[in-house]
């Protein structure tokens, strides 16, 4: 009798396993998060930094990372992780790094870690990391 079910149960779970696949696909769930423009970063900075009102964003060529500045002159890494991003406010202990064209941002925070970033302009976004520490 068991040996009898087995197909009939594989059949099944395949069958639900497939539906919900379809329907995370349909719903648009899951995948990566982008940032498509500067105002969907500053959107995300505001949202997940309160008070936080971004004057310059340096958006990461994947769209995955980006570097907000504001008024007065504080730096935010905002960065996906999985299926959203998150963010950190760079203190004076962050590094920074330039190396062929991208930018690795350290931040002290060890579980949040850091990003490497390819930005047009990145020498001035590392000047920028650095005065934190001035």
């Amino acid at each position: 009798m068991l040996e009898s079910s087995f197909p009939v149960q594989f059949a099944i779970s395949l069958a639900a396993i497939l539906f919900l696949a379809g329907l995370t696909l349909v719903l648009r769930l899951g995948g990566e998060p982008r940032l498509a423009s500067d105002e969907e970063a500053r959107a995300a900075a505001r949202a997940l930094e309160r008070g936080f009102m971004p004057k310059a964003v340096a958006r990461d060529a994947n769209e995955r990372a980006a570097l907000l500045s504001d008024a007065d002159g504080r730096v935010l890494l905002l960065r996906a992780h999985g299926g959203h991003f998150v963010a950190r406010l760079l203190t004076k202990d962050t590094r920074a790094q330039l190396d062929a064209g991208t930018l690795r941002v350290e931040t002290a925070e060890r579980r949040f870690g850091g990003a490497t970033l390819t930005l047009t302009e990145p020498r001035l976004w590392l000047r920028a990391i650095e005065e934190l520490a001035a």
